[in-house]
């Protein structure tokens, strides 16, 4: 293509198109699988890969010294994913050669070198249960050099969990574990002791409770911490596991179920939606600054069509200025011309203000403005009032004030102050019924929407809706994984 040439514009439904279903980054991840396993047949593999969805599929590793809980945080993660549970304790109950070589090593009171570890690994991993569900490992790799010869070997977590809690919770914790050998589980004499009876009397003693032996094992994990962070950097969090294990599991959900930053192209398409008085304008206002976006609020988009002297403007003026709905084609019509502009394409746009119900949403949609960003910015009736009925305009310098929060500076400017009639509390409760009436539509909707706190601090809204925008949405729950009769 020449380069000197105008620069091509791309349809703006092939940018949805490959927001949507990932387009960038399903090429990227394939090429990462092509040049990690080097396939004899590079395009039977993707086929195959393609086949069996495990383009994203949990990879993670749960870290942690010993009593911290990896095992618990493991088996709710595979409960919640439906991924594989994977521990050095599973890999020796396998059936191989390689197997049979380390178990030789422990029967001979040995350590097992780190390569024959990672030879085990790789055999498991390799199995269909590991590439189609994806897998949790639980307390491994344990140190640095493990860490090297698994990504050397192609193996790299998406996520690695680091569980932290201090010392002397560990030690506490540890002497009063107790095991279930018939499912594993894992309770505490202190802290969950099972509430059957037939569980409680075949309770064993875990493996290396004693405290001098506890003790060694978190100095042996400190020892190669840093090193399995400096490895795990860009995938990695650290999880205070010093508080309730639903808590713990729930910042360890949410963590492993975010995406890392994409490098793909991103417009950003943002509707904001709240009941009157909730910020919207506010918001959008900051967004567009800061992102260089272009700010479309539907009622001003409307008063600067009424005021161009064209047949569309004078069709809609009269309804505008004595406070009648514009109609909904009119409405849709004028806003897709706006949103199909160039600067709208290709900087992005944020929407307040329309659509307000679902058949609005539902023709913005089709017409291909389909957000990729939607905030639902909630907050109590009482506070929309005090906010709305407050607030009045100064007709001189279109400066707005309001009585409790921000009064005017003088008595001329005061006696001079005017309130809009839409901010009336009859009119504004006629408002907030409308909307109160079409939000469970919407709602439904757009069922990936963001909900936010929109009764405090401006700025913390910002912050909030900010952190949603520049990071992707977090990947949904999939479906527990059942075998086919071919697997």
């Amino acid at each position: 293509m020449d380069a000197t040439a105008k620069p091509l514009r791309i349809p703006p439904e092939m940018r949805i198109y490959a927001e949507q279903h990932s387009i960038f980054d399903l090429i990227q991840a394939m090429m990462k699988r092509l040049l990690v396993e080097k396939p004899e047949d590079p395009i039977e593999y993707l086929i195959d890969l393609l086949k069996n969805n495990s383009i994203e599929v949990p990879r993670i590793f749960v870290l942690g010294p010993p009593a911290s809980g990896k095992r618990t945080v493991v088996k709710q993660l595979c409960k919640h994913l439906g991924a594989t549970r994977i521990s050095t304790e599973s890999l020796l109950r396998e059936e191989s050669d390689l197997v049979k070589e380390a178990l030789e090593y422990k029967a001979n009171q040995q350590e097992i070198p780190s390569m024959l570890w990672i030879n085990l690994v790789q055999q498991r991993l390799s199995k269909k249960d590991c590439i189609k569900r994806g897998w949790v490992f639980e307390g491994f790799p344990k140190t640095r050099e493990q860490a090297f010869r698994l990504q050397a070997a192609g193996i790299a977590p998406e996520h690695v969990v680091l569980l932290d809690a201090p010392d002397t919770v560990l030690i506490e914790r540890n002497l009063g574990k107790r095991i279930d050998p018939v499912t594993g589980d894992v309770y505490h004499t202190s802290f969950d002791w099972p509430s059957s009876e037939h569980v409680e009397k075949r309770l064993v003693e875990a493996d290396g409770i004693w405290e001098s032996e506890t003790v060694a094992g978190l100095l042996e994990y400190q020892r190669n911490l840093k090193g399995l962070e400096s490895t795990y950097s860009t995938v990695s969090r650290v999880i205070n596991a010093d508080q309730p294990s639903i808590d713990v599991f729930s910042q360890v959900l949410t963590f492993v179920l975010s995406r890392h930053r994409s490098v793909a192209p991103h417009t950003p398409r943002i509707l904001l939606h709240g009941p009157p008085g909730s910020g919207k304008s506010l918001q959008a206002a900051l967004i567009a600054q800061k992102y260089n976006i272009v700010n479309i609020c539907c009622g001003q988009v409307l008063k600067a069509v009424a005021a161009d002297e064209t047949s569309q403007g004078e069709l809609i003026k009269p309804g505008l200025e004595t406070g009648q709905q514009v109609p909904d084609s009119t409405v849709l019509k004028i806003l897709t011309e706006r949103l199909s502009r160039l600067d709208c394409t290709t900087r992005g746009w944020v929407l307040h203000g329309c659509p307000r119900n679902l058949e609005q949403a539902e023709k913005l949609n089709s017409a291909g403005f389909t957000p990729n960003r939607v905030f639902f910015l909630d907050m109590p009736d009482e506070v929309a009032v005090e906010r709305v009925t407050f607030r009045m305009t100064d007709p001189v310098t279109g400066q707005r004030y309001h009585s409790l929060y921000k009064a005017a500076p003088s008595q001329q400017i005061q006696d001079r102050l005017q309130v809009n009639p839409r901010d009336s509390a009859e009119s504004l409760q006629r408002r907030l019924d409308l909307y109160r009436t079409n939000l469970p539509e919407l709602q439904e909707l757009y069922s990936d929407a963001i909900y936010v706190n929109a009764d405090q601090d401006p700025h913390a809204i910002f912050e909030l809706l900010e952190s949603h925008i520049v990071n992707r949405l977090p990947k949904p729950l999939s479906h527990r994984w059942t075998p086919s009769p071919s697997d």
